[in-house]
């Protein structure tokens, strides 16, 4: 009988134990965002897939326009803008495009399941010397209602959405 209640006191202290040490690990995790009051933009690079000058357009502004919006940084920042040389606490957004598949508005009209536009975009966000701080492959999608260009719209909105969960 002690050792049936001696083994069950230990399951629940053994629980308590691994539940405690996953909410530091939670802890930690908030402590290690990333800290940043400025970002610059790069201009949006295409080494692997030609992408229509409109697309690159529209996925730089939105993109401009969302980290805008995000609230998180006091200074957002476009490619060649000179007064982010002066900016202390830094990050640099580089992004390409490896992947672009161009649907059909019309399509998408007649049909729910074709028509898809889709673009995939490597992002980078590095501090000034250039050492990367954060890495992901980024999506822009329209499935359903919109124009082509509305798949820049959700890449942006996407990344934000990163940087909110990370800085």
């Amino acid at each position: 009988m002690k050792t049936a209640a001696h083994l069950s006191l230990s399951f629940v202290l053994a629980c308590v134990a691994l539940l405690a040490g996953g909410a530091a690990s939670a802890q930690d995790n908030k402590a290690a965002k990333l800290s940043a009051s400025s970002i610059q933009v790069m201009m949006i690079t295409s080494d692997e897939v030609r992408l229509p000058m409109a697309f690159q357009v529209s996925l730089y502004e939105n993109l401009i326009e969302q980290l805008e919006k995000s609230g998180k940084f006091q200074h957002v920042y476009r490619d060649g803008d000179k007064a982010a040389a002066d900016a202390s606490d830094l990050v640099i957004l580089h992004s390409n495009v490896f992947g672009f598949k161009q649907g059909s508005e019309e399509a998408r009209q007649v049909t729910t399941v074709a028509g898809a536009t889709h673009i995939k975009v490597h992002c980078t966000f590095s501090d000034k010397s250039g050492k990367s701080e954060l890495e992901q492959d980024v999506t822009g999608n329209v499935y359903f209602l919109g124009g082509n260009l509305r798949a820049t719209l959700d890449f942006a909105k996407k990344v934000a959405q990163l940087v909110t969960e990370h800085f």
